[in-house]
């Protein structure tokens, strides 16, 4: 873990990966929100007050527009190169009467240089964007820039139906860890990844391959939180469910901004409690209202003490 102290010119914080537009269908008709995990966790940082800036790629149309606007009136700084000719991509999203979701999407993902002069404290990558050619090369050359410098976590979100085979997936997937300090993936992701591992020797199969900590959230069933000392599981808070779309990447800005506000303590098990309980909290707001509605510092204060 290398937490460093921030840099003027650069923002805490630093995002990069896909944004497009979610076209959700439900039983009340068909609505579209900007989103992409990657977008939805810059959204959602600077929505908890953090200082976030998004490397991605906008399409010149209606609906980059509407991504530009979600994102800037948040607050979060979009970084130059992130507008791009053509359609902005989408992802289609069938919601079901329990409020899970299923996904097909509509997606070119290229990525544009990257050279900060200054490494943020944290850089955050993930989903679709780091495994989909040729802008997953990107991704990959950002992590190695900030690796050692930077706090990277990463979030494989898989989508199985746009990562090839299996195999080429999990290798994508391995060959970027070395170069993260935090890995957060869903139960859904690792039972894709390992199959043959249950979720706890999956974390452990991750951590030795070189990160830091591992997070494996559960949905109702909490989350389960590993480093080289310790190893914790932490509840999930209870929520009336309107959808989950978004409710991951809201636990992963939250667990960020957990990992910005440790202030160079340890990762010891209260303080491990302290970010699960805040980003698990940020995940049950987020599924209690429709779309990827991540909340504000405030909510999540608000519901905390509550």
């Amino acid at each position: 873990m290398n937490p460093t102290t921030a840099l003027p010119g650069m923002p805490d914080v630093i995002v990069v990966g896909e944004a497009l537009i979610d076209v959700v269908h439900t039983g009340a008709g068909i609505t579209e929100h900007p989103g992409g995990s990657p977008a939805n966790v810059a959204y959602g940082l600077a929505r908890l007050g953090v200082e976030a800036g998004f490397l991605t790629s906008i399409g010149g149309d209606d609906r980059g527009l509407a991504i530009s606007t979600h994102l800037t009136g948040a607050g979060v700084h979009i970084l130059p190169g992130s507008h791009c000719a053509g359609a902005t991509s989408t992802a289609t999203a069938i919601v079901a009467d329990d409020g899970s979701a299923t996904y097909s999407f509509d997606l070119v993902w290229q990525l544009a240089t990257f050279a900060p002069t200054r490494p943020p404290r944290v850089l955050h990558a993930g989903s679709i964007a780091s495994f989909l050619a040729p802008g997953a090369a990107g991704v990959k050359s950002v992590l190695r820039r900030c690796a050692g410098v930077s706090t990277v976590t990463y979030d494989p979100n898989i989508r199985p139906e746009l990562l090839g085979s299996h195999y080429e997936a999990r290798d994508i997937f391995e060959d970027l860890i070395p170069l993260t300090d935090v890995v957060k993936l869903s139960d859904e992701d690792a039972a894709w990844l390992y199959p043959r591992m249950s979720l706890e020797e999956a974390a452990r199969h991750i951590r030795g391959l070189g990160a830091d900590l591992v997070v494996i959230t559960r949905g109702s069933n909490g989350s389960f939180l590993l480093t080289a000392d310790t190893d914790i599981s932490v509840p999930a808070v209870e929520s009336v469910v309107a959808d989950t779309i978004g409710a991951g990447d809201a636990y992963m800005a939250a667990l960020i901004l957990g990992l910005l506000s440790r202030e160079g303590e340890s990762l010891a098990p209260s303080v491990l409690e302290s970010m699960a309980l805040m980003a698990s909290m940020a995940a049950a707001i987020t599924v209690g209202r429709p779309g990827a509605d991540l909340p504000s510092l405030a909510e999540v204060r608000a519901r905390l003490v509550s």
